[in-house]
């Protein structure tokens, strides 16, 4: 039941909140850590609107790839 994520900067590097500020690396491994026990194609679903809720109406200022792996 593990999982292995192997992701850019770009989703910790993302602007946005209610201060514009970047959305950092600590914040993504905590919510990487909430949703883990999800499955995959949820997990897909929680990212995706984690960050466009975090970004809101600024624009994505980087490539964002997050890959996850559940070992079985």
């Amino acid at each position: 039941g593990d999982c292995f994520y192997i992701f850019s900067d770009g989703y910790a590097d993302q602007f946005g909140g209610p201060n514009a500020r970047k959305y950092k690396s600590q914040k993504f491994r905590e919510f990487l850590l909430k949703i883990h026990n999800q499955e995959m194609e949820i997990q897909r679903r929680m990212l995706d609107d984690e960050i466009e809720n975090w970004r809101g109406i600024l624009p994505q200022i980087d490539d964002i790839m997050v890959m996850g792996i559940k070992i079985s």
